[in-house]
C-alpha cells in the first residue's frame, strides 16, 4: 500500500525547512528583480551620462580650438600653469586666446586686476611692479595685431615689461593699462618653444 504523497510545492526543502509561502517567494522574487535592475541600471545610467559629458567637453574643445581672437573664458588651471600666467580668481573680464605651431606656443590673456591683486600677479610671475616701464608697449605689433589689441589710445597710461625666462619655462610680454591705477588691465602673452 503506498503512502499519500504531499504536492510538490509543499515538500520540505532538504535542510528540512518548512515550505516557502506564496508571499515570501513573491516578495524574494521582487527583491531580486529590484537587484537585478540596480546592478544594470546603475552603471548604465552612469555611462550614459559620462557619454554625454564627454561629447560635450569635445565640443567644447572643438569650438575653442576654432576661435580665432579672445574668447570671453578663463583658460583652464593647466594652460596657467604651463604659460605661467597666474590669473587669480578675482580678475575680472578674463578673455585668452591660444596659438599653437611647429616653432612656439603662445598664450594671449587679458583681465582686469585690483593694484593689489596686479602685484600678487607679477610675483607669482617672477617679477615685480618696478620691471614695469612707463610708456613701454612691449608686446609685438605682430601679437597684437593676431587678437586686436590697440595701445594707441591717447589718454590711456602704460606700462609693459618683458620677463624672459631660460627654456623650456616660458617668456611673457607684458602691457598693463594703469589709466585707473585701482584697477590697472593687464595684457599678456606667454611664449613656449619646444
Amino acid at each position: 500500500m503506498s503512502t499519500p504523497t504531499q504536492p510538490p510545492h509543499q515538500l520540505p526543502d532538504v535542510e528540512g525547512r518548512p515550505p516557502e509561502d506564496r508571499r515570501h517567494r513573491n516578495r524574494r522574487r521582487w527583491l531580486t528583480a529590484v537587484v537585478i535592475l540596480l546592478l544594470v541600471g546603475i552603471p548604465a545610467g552612469y555611462l550614459a551620462v559620462s557619454a554625454e559629458q564627454s561629447r560635450q567637453s569635445g565640443r567644447d574643445k572643438e569650438a575653442e580650438s576654432m576661435a580665432t581672437g579672445l574668447q570671453p573664458i578663463r583658460p583652464a588651471r593647466m594652460k596657467r600653469d604651463i604659460y605661467d600666467v597666474p590669473i587669480s580668481g578675482g580678475a575680472t573680464g578674463v578673455r585668452y586666446y591660444e596659438t599653437s605651431n611647429w616653432k612656439s606656443s603662445r598664450l594671449y590673456a587679458q583681465f582686469d586686476l585690483t593694484s593689489g591683486r596686479l602685484d600678487t600677479f607679477l610675483m607669482e610671475m617672477g617679477t615685480d611692479r618696478s620691471a614695469l616701464k612707463d610708456g613701454a608697449i612691449t608686446i609685438p605689433a605682430r601679437d597684437r595685431n593676431v587678437v586686436g589689441w590697440n595701445f594707441d589710445i591717447p589718454g590711456h597710461d602704460w606700462a609693459g615689461l618683458v620677463h624672459k625666462q631660460k627654456a623650456p619655462l616660458p617668456s611673457q610680454d607684458v602691457v598693463v593699462d594703469l589709466t585707473d591705477p585701482g584697477f590697472p588691465r593687464v595684457f599678456v602673452v606667454s611664449t613656449t618653444t619646444p
